[in-house]
């Protein structure tokens, strides 16, 4: 099947091929993409949509991109000599073949999957079930997170984008722990996320009559984020960290919540703790931290690339509380990817990306 290239604008262009374009990650890749005077989108796959037309499927982009969608055979790698870079935004287990495929090309791939995020493949294949095929790639994967690992990927070829409810709880303890301030008690992550997380797929739990008007927790004690999350803090700690996480659905379409809890064993101060996090975050153009009482809320960072921290110190209990607000979406998901493609393309990091959040 020949593709068929979408929309072209300019004269020079990153030229860019997205599997998994059906889904929400890859319908707000698309969204923020055609934005851009400087993105060429070449192609979008999606195996479940074969033949029908982009905004069938999304709407709100009509008139923006017209064309059928297309399902590849990602083994064979023809497709890619036509792209800059690959975004896969496949489900886990599905990346792995196309990433082998593409690194025969040199493409630089930013995989939204959990399939390049662990280190070890068998701590991989435990968690998910799956056998990871693609070893020798995994030992090119960089961790995302771009305020912790930019400069490793600048030098990237392939980028684990970090998963939402990980960017969330990681950028949230970073500074905290990069100082030196490692608990020996297990830190506690209590995490609410909107309906979207769970994708386009249909869930008996997801359909509305059952995601409205209630909220539950699930995966508890399970949540396969739990292994990514720890390996990150126990690198960033240079030393174990564990965490309690425990995941929550609640009723509204995107956001994400974490509120995590940490011993103050060193007995930070409010006003220490704060300046921790202002110096730490001062030239990051998405993390906000807010203070004098200011928290949090998924409604103020919902369609942004930003994380609003909050932080508090309970003297009461000797808890430091850490209070971070995401769009599982964006900064979860497809705006920390693009993120990720400004850093490697070696362009101003912020291009696209500088979007308030929608409000009401």
């Amino acid at each position: 099947m020949a593709v068929e290239i979408l929309y072209i604008r300019g004269d020079f262009m990153i030229k860019v091929g997205i599997l998994g374009a059906g889904g929400y990650a890859g319908a707000e890749l698309v969204r923020l993409l055609l934005q851009r005077d400087d993105t060429q989108i070449v192609f979008l796959d999606s195996k479940d949509s074969e033949g029908i037309s982009y905004t069938d499927l999304y709407p709100h982009l009509n008139g923006k991109i017209d064309n059928l969608m297309t399902s590849m055979d990602i083994s064979n790698n023809e497709y890619f000599q036509m792209i800059d870079i690959l975004f896969c935004a496949l489900p886990h287990g599905l990346t792995q073949q196309a990433v082998k495929s593409a690194f025969e090309k040199d493409l630089k791939i930013i995989d939204l999957s959990a399939d390049f995020r662990l280190s070890d493949s068998s701590v991989y294949e435990k968690w998910y079930d799956t056998e990871h095929i693609a070893k020798e790639e995994l030992k090119n994967a960089v961790y995302g997170l771009p305020e912790i690992n930019r400069e490793t990927i600048k030098k990237s070829r392939l980028i684990a984008n970090p998963g939402c409810y990980p960017t969330s709880i990681i950028l949230a303890l970073y500074p905290l722990l990069n100082e030196g301030y490692n608990p020996k008690n297990i830190i506690i992550s209590d995490s609410k996320s909107g309906v979207s997380g769970a994708g386009r797929g249909l869930r008996d739990g997801n359909i509305y009559c059952q995601a409205a008007e209630n909220i539950n927790p699930y995966a508890v004690g399970s949540h396969r984020h739990k292994p990514e999350i720890e390996e990150q803090l126990t690198k960033i700690a240079r030393s174990e960290v564990k965490i309690m996480f425990t995941p929550h659905l609640v009723p509204m379409q995107r956001g994400i919540l974490s509120t995590i809890y940490v011993k103050n064993e060193y007995g930070v101060s409010q006003n220490k703790l704060e300046k921790i996090y202002l110096d730490y975050y001062k030239s990051e153009p998405f993390i906000r931290i807010l203070t004098g009482g200011l928290l949090p809320k998924t409604k103020s960072v919902s369609g942004s690339n930003y994380c609003d921290i909050s932080l508090k110190v309970d003297e009461d209990t000797n808890h430091i509380i850490i209070m971070s607000a995401i769009d599982n979406l964006i900064k979860g998901a497809s705006g920390q990817a693009v993120q990720n493609m400004n850093i490697i393309m070696d362009i101003d990091e912020t291009k696209g990306l500088l979007q308030e959040a929608i409000w009401p």
